[in-house]
């Protein structure tokens, strides 16, 4: 799945596949308007690209010192860019992993 099959996804679909791992279900239901089924999904994931969705779940809703806690369990630096921005770059870089 590419990156504009995974949006035509989102906006087609109600249910998110599960067959895409937890941290591309997150991003999913994000960008689907449910950021709390997002955040649920990725409370207990440990593995750093649910960490990494997490970061950016928590930056998107202003909890940026949260935010922060999960940037540095992910491995990954504080964006300097969008939220959009984000949303696309984590999105590509996860569905490459899957492909």
């Amino acid at each position: 799945m590419n990156l504009d099959e995974f949006k035509e996804s989102i906006e087609q679909l109600e249910i998110c596949p599960t067959s895409l791992p937890l941290s591309l279900q997150g991003l999913w239901y994000e960008k689907k308007g449910k950021w709390d089924r997002a955040h649920d999904l990725l409370e207990d994931a440990s593995d750093s690209d649910s960490a990494w969705v997490h970061a950016y779940l928590h930056r998107r809703e202003g909890d940026f010192n949260n935010a922060r806690y999960w940037y540095n369990r992910s491995g990954k630096p504080e964006p300097k860019i969008s939220l959009d921005q984000e949303w696309e770059n984590i999105a590509s870089q996860l569905l490459m992993k899957v492909n």
